[in-house]
Parts: structure tokens; C-alpha cells; sequence
């Protein structure tokens, strides 16, 4: 397929900074935004609570989960770490999906059961989040959408719509099959790797680049949450400008590299670790001067 890559820009802390809602005094939880999160599984449990603790920390109104039915422990696991978050079904203005859960194979019935959440979510029309065992939804969605997936990801999902590529060439050069999945799919792409980048309708933003050890079991979660938390905040404003969203992903890439930076002070780094790095990060960007 024929492409022109749109010209890149870096994106920078002034940029982030712009694209972080502050809180009025006339805010309550609902007017900051509500995110709906379905992650994690019962053979994943861990993305449940990474992305919510993530959601938490980066600032949202609230975060809902949405438990697994087949697997009691995983409300409990989310809430041991984030008792604030909301496990009950309600009002949402944003959705994150599928951290955690199985595209393929492993069709237990948790996972079917994760499934079957999700496709109910996306009747909602609400701008979504598409991460992992979700990716496959992208393009049937009416709303402002977002993928966030690595290279191996997003070769799988281009192979299936009949672009063949693979995990090596999409590493070679991100930008470009960022840019031509963002136009074969109709949707935002925040393309995660070694050179993280973002793609949208006529611009593609380059990230600076993080620490190498941020490449850990978990990172991509904490990832999702952190992206997720802004889409929500800023729910109102997406639908009318679904442009936005690729200014929220590249934000989201941005504080998590940073916190990722924080948190390793140049070792090893979790994901746990990297969670608790985020709203200093955010506190940072929002008093550094121009």
C-alpha cells in the first residue's frame, strides 16, 4: 500500500504538560471523567491491577472495574492495592480493554467470559483504549479509538486485515507502519518499542527515548492505565475532536517514560516500581517552567 508518512515531530514536556486536565473547584468525580477498565484474567492477573493502580495515579474522577465472574480473586487483587477504584457497573466516559486477556487460544472460560465484556462495552460508544487480547476490535468501533500494541501485536492484526508484514520490519522502521496502520485500521496507533511512536490522522510524534530497562513483563499495562487515565479526562473534548486522542497517547507514552527513567535511576526497574514513579512525574510536568 502507497503511503506517505506524515512529518514527525518530537514530542516534548511542554506538549505533555498541555494535554494534563487540571481539576476546577467546581470538578467533582463524575465531571473528571469516569474510566471503565476490563484487564486482566484469571491466567493475567496482574494487568487488572496494573492498569487501574495505573489510572489511579496518573488522575482521573474515578475508575470502574469491571470484575471477571470466573475469577473471584481478581476484585479483590484490584482492590488490595487501589481500594478507590469502583468494582460495580455504572456510568463510564471512557473504556480501556483487553490488558491481560487472550486474542488467541486459551479460550477458558474466563477468557470468554472477558470477551464477552468487551464486545458489551463497545456498544457504548465511548472513546476506548484497545490493548492486547482488544486489539482485534480495532476499526468496528463508532468511537475515537486507540491501539496501543508492540510490534509483534501489530503484525498479527495487519497480517489479518491482508497487510502481510512482520515483527522485524515493523522494528525497522515504526514510523512508517504506524502511519499505514493508523490508515488501514481508522484509528489512533501508539506503536510501543525501542522507538515509541504515535500516528494519527495526518501527524506522527516520535517519543524521546527511555531507559532500555523499562523492557519488563508488565511495563505495557502500567502503560495502557496511564493513557486510559487521560483519554477519560478529556472524554468531552474527543468527541468532537477525535484528533486529540493522538496528543493523549503520545502524553501517556511520555509520563510513563519518564516515570520508567525515575524509577530505575539507572537499574533495574518493575512495573510496580514504575507505578509509583507517575504522579511525581505528573507533579513535575505541571510546575516546570517553559
Amino acid at each position: 500500500m502507497a503511503l506517505t508518512t506524515p512529518p514527525q515531530t518530537l514530542w516534548t514536556a511542554a506538549d505533555a504538560r498541555a494535554c494534563i486536565r487540571l481539576p476546577t473547584a467546581s470538578d467533582h468525580k463524575y465531571t473528571r471523567g469516569v474510566l471503565g477498565v476490563v484487564t486482566g484474567s484469571r491466567h493475567y492477573p496482574g494487568a487488572a491491577v496494573l492498569t487501574t493502580a495505573a489510572a489511579v495515579a496518573t488522575g482521573v474522577g474515578m475508575v470502574r472495574f469491571y470484575p471477571d465472574a470466573a475469577c473471584a480473586t481478581l476484585a479483590t487483587l484490584v482492590l488490595q492495592r487501589s481500594p478507590e477504584v469502583v468494582v460495580a457497573p455504572g456510568k463510564v466516559h471512557a473504556w480501556l480493554l483487553g490488558s491481560g486477556v487472550s486474542s488467541t487460544g486459551g479460550w477458558s472460560w474466563s477468557n470468554w467470559l472477558r470477551h464477552r465484556q468487551m464486545a458489551a462495552a463497545r456498544k457504548h460508544a465511548a472513546p476506548t483504549v484497545l490493548d492486547a487480547g482488544a486489539l482485534y476490535l480495532a476499526g468496528t468501533l463508532r468511537a475515537p479509538t486507540l491501539i496501543t500494541p508492540h510490534a509483534g501485536e501489530l503484525a498479527t492484526l495487519l497480517s489479518a486485515r491482508s497487510v502481510p508484514t512482520t515483527h522485524q520490519a515493523i522494528a525497522a522502521d515504526p514510523s512508517h507502519w504506524a502511519a499505514l496502520a493508523q490508515q488501514t485500521l481508522g484509528v489512533t496507533v501508539l506503536l510501543k518499542g525501542a522507538h515509541t511512536v504515535v500516528a494519527g490522522e495526518g501527524v506522527c510524534i516520535t517519543l524521546p527515548p527511555s531507559t532500555p530497562w523499562l523492557a519488563t513483563a508488565g511495563t505495557g499495562d502500567v502503560l495502557a492505565g496511564i493513557v486510559g487515565a487521560l483519554v477519560a479526562t478529556w472524554h468531552l473534548e474527543l468527541v468532537k475532536q477525535p484528533s486529540l486522542m493522538a496528543k493523549l497517547a503520545a502524553t501517556g507514552a511520555y509520563i510513563h517514560a519518564r516515570a520508567a527513567d525515575k524509577a530505575s535511576d539507572g537499574g533495574p526497574v518493575t512495573a510496580t516500581a514504575l507505578m509509583d514513579s507517575i504522579a511525581q512525574v505528573v507533579r513535575e510536568l505541571l510546575g516546570a517552567q517553559e
